[in-house]
């Protein structure tokens, strides 16, 4: 489906978000020097080739994939309409290893430029290795760093940038010693890395570190020994690295009523707090502090995702948006997405989910909200920066 401006409604929507996205604008720093002979040729077009996890016979995948195709092309309409050369080849993965080599395989053979997805990190290798020989990036949506490096660029919010304005923000806050309780498994033990690693130099040290196993009777057995290194260290700030399919809600639960009381240590979390809605009620989360995506930006994405298909988008909607945004900005300025070295624009782009900019090691940096929870509903304590230029003040 392409979206052209078929009604006055659908123009002013279009419009609210070419204003605000990235896909609208140019993504040279002012005096910067674009090489000529780095872009496509007049007239060109670039292939963009977006792997999507349908054919395997899940409807969970199969929903994802449309999710994301239909995110991908509502940045291609912008690019149309600004009457950039961006063509969308969609390719299935089936949502296994093998079928998204093949993908690759295929799309490579069809001309790509460069690659978006594959949905899951176990994927991306196999991908990597097909567009590196072909002299292409690949633009994942994972967002475990392990897989970043080389061509490959992740998509995904990381626990490590989550980490880096959790830590920051609870610096400027005041909040100087962190206890982190985490799960004994691969996702507690990357989500305690990173807050490790951003807690030092923002000046936070990292007074206790409580891990459980991944089950129920791991968190409750937990309990007494959280109770007394909180009692031993008493530290300002508790950052909790599960998610609502994990320990959260057993932890917001029974902390509190063991005597950490959210109304005089800071609880705090990597993932986020809002989903699902149901989590709001409990206690251990009144007050409690988390990063999320740019609210402002992904409720107009949301709104016209909404008005043109019927539908909310699925969360990871966004990604595909934002991929497609940075290709379209990038082409649009006369830059060769086939040069890694443009992806990484230091002034980085705007997308569904905020600003954003991808690093030279592959990983990303997302410029996001610091959200609370106040009375069971979630509001904005600090909003995302609009942009990674420097304030007058910085």
């Amino acid at each position: 489906m392409s979206l052209s401006c078929r009604s006055p409604r659908t123009a002013i929507a279009a419009a609210a978000l070419c204003f605000t996205l990235g896909a609208c604008q140019q993504v040279a720093a002012p005096g910067s020097r674009i090489d000529p002979g780095a872009g496509p040729s007049p007239g060109a077009t670039t292939r963009v080739a977006l792997l999507v996890p349908s054919g395997s016979g899940s409807r969970e995948f199969d929903g994802l994939a449309d999710s994301l195709e239909k995110g991908a092309r509502l940045a291609i309409a912008d690019f149309e309409r600004s009457g950039t050369g961006v063509q969308l080849d969609v390719y299935s993965t089936m949502g296994t290893p093998v079928g998204a080599a093949e993908a690759a395989d295929a799309a490579i053979e069809a001309g790509a430029d460069i690659i978006v997805g594959p949905l899951r990190g176990p994927s991306t290798p196999a991908v990597a290795e097909r567009a590196r020989r072909a002299g292409i990036a690949v633009l994942g949506f994972s967002n475990n760093t392990r897989f970043a490096g080389g061509n490959v660029f992740l998509l995904g919010r990381t626990f490590e940038n989550s980490a880096q304005h959790l830590m920051t923000y609870a610096a400027s806050q005041g909040r100087l010693s962190v206890m982190i309780v985490h799960a004994e498994n691969a996702q507690g033990r990357h989500g305690l890395a990173a807050i490790r690693a951003a807690a030092l130099p923002v000046g936070v040290a990292v007074v206790a570190e409580i891990g459980h196993e991944f089950s129920q009777t791991g968190v409750v057995d937990a309990v007494p020994r959280i109770i007394a290194a909180y009692n031993e260290q008493r530290p300002d700030l508790l950052v909790l690295t599960a998610d609502s399919a994990g320990a959260l809600s057993l932890l917001a639960q029974l902390l509190p009523e063991r005597g950490i009381d959210p109304a005089v240590i800071q609880y705090a979390g990597l993932t986020r707090w809002d989903i699902p809605a149901s989590i709001l009620d409990l206690k251990g989360l009144q007050g409690g502090w988390f990063p999320r995506p740019s609210q402002q930006l992904m409720t107009i994405f949301s709104n016209r995702y909404q008005y043109e298909y019927g539908e909310p988008p699925h969360p990871i909607a966004g990604l595909a948006y934002d991929g497609i945004a940075a290709i379209g900005t990038l082409v649009q300025s006369g830059r060769n997405v086939r040069r890694t070295a443009n992806l990484t624009n230091p002034d980085g782009f705007r997308g569904a989910n905020g600003v954003f900019r991808l690093m030279a090691d592959g990983t990303i940096e997302r410029s996001l909200d610091i959200a609370e929870i106040v009375d069971r509903r979630v509001r904005t304590r600090s909003p995302a920066p609009r942009s990674f230029l420097p304030t007058p003040d910085s």
